[in-house]
């Protein structure tokens, strides 16, 4: 058995420090970011944040409701090929009534497309 005798840190004993900010409100933060993959070339814009904390957190439901806020979920392994169809399809609806609520170019309502998210969710759901 080997014995470490350098300097060991536990949560308390870590000082965060604010940097100063010229902003005027919280609500000014933005907290998305723009990464480039390296391999891919392709770009994510979205919020760093990941669930991930138990074997089946990351669920359809979970993914749905993170991808309204563009985080992340790591995703569990029991689902069917039918089943990660169906999901995103329903994220494809999502992303597609974010960019027509945006550009108003499309005369689909917002409850219309809400309908048809729920219906490809509860599907998929089962």
């Amino acid at each position: 058995m080997r014995i470490e005798e350098g300097l060991k840190l536990d949560f308390k004993d870590v000082l965060f420090r604010p940097k100063r900010s010229t902003l005027k409100s919280r609500s000014e933060v933005s907290l998305e970011v723009t990464r480039r993959f390296r391999n891919s070339k392709a770009e994510w814009t979205g919020v760093p944040l990941a669930a991930a904390n138990m074997d089946t957190t990351g669920t359809f439901e979970m993914a749905i409701a993170f991808a309204k806020h563009k985080c992340l979920v790591c995703m569990h392994k029991h689902y069917s090929i039918e089943e990660w169809t169906v999901c995103a399809r329903v994220v494809a609806v999502m992303l597609l009534h974010d960019s027509e609520t945006k550009t108003k170019q499309n005369d689909r309502t917002e409850i219309e497309i809400e309908i048809e998210t729920e219906t490809m969710t509860k599907r998929a759901l089962g």
